[in-house]
């Protein structure tokens, strides 16, 4: 899958009169419209594009991020950095940057494709259905965290072999999509050396 979804001019005015908006996909990701990013996530979510996102600092820990209570799929549970979903016709590592200053308020660099073809569908206990196209990248972080409290309830700087341990001793305390992405970042298991 390319970095540019192409959509039409309407679709990109939507996103840019701030009406937040998702990607559509077909089963072969190809994509097949928009929706409103407020509405999309039910208990019967399409097939949609979304990103994943691991931080890293200089001394090569990961950070994770505890969602915030009011988030509509997995409230306070912990996670990697942050996720999103790209515009309509936005580069994935644009749509990278613009996360990382809306969630987190700060900046990355080396942003870097680590499970480009990375894809799940998953319920929580509400109900509510993730189902994603939703490639996986890594990046370093450049300034320090200012959580958006909207989003992020707590954070932490963590090394990956203790995050690889904490969601094998405790899976449902993160979020699926991480207990999924893990093994496959270090399928040399928790001391393996960071993708970053």
């Amino acid at each position: 899958m390319t970095g540019r979804t192409v959509v039409s001019e309407q679709e990109l005015g939507e996103h840019a009169l701030g009406t937040e908006v998702v990607v559509l996909l077909a089963e072969d990701g190809t994509a097949l419209g928009t929706h409103d990013k407020a509405t999309v996530h039910t208990s019967d979510t399409p097939l949609h594009l979304a990103f994943s996102t691991h931080v890293f600092d200089d001394a090569g820990r990961i950070l994770v991020t505890r969602r915030a209570l009011d988030k509509k799929a997995w409230p306070g549970v912990w996670t990697n950095s942050f996720c999103g979903h790209p515009a309509p016709g936005e580069a994935f590592e644009d749509a990278v940057r613009r996360r990382a200053a809306r969630e987190l308020g700060f900046t990355v660099t080396d942003i870097t494709p680590a499970l480009p073809d990375f894809r799940y569908r998953a319920v929580d206990a509400s109900g509510i259905v993730e189902n994603e196209i939703c490639p996986v990248y890594t990046a370093r972080a450049t300034s320090t965290v200012s959580a958006a409290p909207d989003e992020v309830m707590d954070h932490r700087w963590v090394d990956v072999a203790e995050l690889v341990r904490a969601v094998a001793a405790t899976p449902w305390a993160f979020s699926p999509w991480l207990t999924l992405q893990l093994p496959l970042l270090y399928p040399a298991g928790p001391d393996a050396p960071s993708p970053a």
